[in-house]
Formats: C-alpha cells, structure tokens, sequence
C-alpha cells in the first residue's frame, strides 16, 4: 500500500476543520499506530501512550490548522507532537517515580504493527546507516527524552558535539525523507 499523499492529507483536513467526523476518524487510522508506537517508545507505559495518543488527535481535531503542509509531511509532524508530547508528559512524571524501575506488559503490540509502515520502516533504514555515534545521539535525544546537556554528561562528549551529531542525524534524515 503507498503511502498516503499530502494532497489526501490536506483534503482529509479541510474536512475536519469543517466538523466532518469521518475525515477524522480516517487520520485516525491513517496515524494511530504511529503516534502511539512513538509515545510508548518513549513512555513505555501504555496507558500514558494511550494518553499521549488521545490528547495528540484532540489537538488535530480542535486546531487542524496547527499543521503546516509546506514544512512536511502530516506523519512526520504527528510523530514529532507525539514524541514532545510524551517527552513532556516523561517530564512531569520524573519527580514523582523512577522510570527505569516501571515494568510493563500489554497484551497488544501496536509498536511491532506499526513498525510496518512505510515511513517508519524508511526512518528506521537511514537511522541504522548512520554513524553508531550519530545514531546513539539521536536515540538518546529523540526516544530518551534527554537535553542535549543530559547527553553530553551521560557520554562525557562535549555539548558542541552532541549537538553536532543530533543536527547531522536530523539533516541526514531530512534528505532522505525529501528524495
């Protein structure tokens, strides 16, 4: 199955901003996997993902302009609010409990299907070709959640460094998304 197009995307939209529940029941299909296989990536808590999900469609259904076709496309931006929102929601919940001691099981792999998507599986390609220190970075960043000076601690590489890698990465992944 091709991937969808943005013109389909921004057709899809201009239903939603008139009210029209199907176009957004069908970006819902279209996305949900995505959205929540980022957020559990990073949450590693379902119900947090499922919380993360939610609130990242709500957002789409209240304010379909917040998506600016010109800078990419409407699955890239979801994964990206998807990966900030749980990001966030990892912030807040820091102070209260260890992350790392949570063990969790589901009876559902949402990120194992969503893995078969084509733009999942293209990011996942340019992200094994890249440098193991470049791609160490970048995972640290995007799935982990850490500051750029999180990560230079963590490695003992300089800030400068860190951040060179994590723009390296970005931009190498942005030319292969473009091509």
């Amino acid at each position: 199955m091709p991937p969808p197009s943005q013109e389909d995307d921004a057709t899809l939209l201009g239903l939603v901003r008139r009210g029209d529940e199907r176009a957004m029941a069908s970006l819902f299909d279209r996305y949900s996997k995505v959205v929540y296989s980022v957020a559990l990536r990073v949450l590693r808590d379902p119900a947090s993902a499922e919380d993360v999900l939610q609130e990242v469609f709500m957002q789409i259904w209240r304010s379909p302009d917040g998506f600016i076709a010109t800078r990419g496309s409407l699955g890239g931006w979801l994964a990206v609010v998807s990966r900030n929102r749980s990001i966030d929601a990892l912030r807040r919940k820091r102070p209260t409990e260890l992350v790392d001691e949570i063990s969790l099981a589901s009876p559902f792999n949402l990120a194992e299907e969503s893995e078969r998507t084509v733009m999942v599986e293209r990011a996942r390609e340019v992200i094994l070709l890249l440098p193991s220190e470049q791609r160490k970075t970048l995972e640290m960043a995007f799935f982990d959640g850490l500051t750029h000076s999180e990560i230079a601690e963590m490695t003992g590489d300089p800030l400068g460094t860190v951040k060179t890698r994590i723009r390296s990465a970005l931009l190498t992944l942005r030319k292969a998304f473009q091509s």
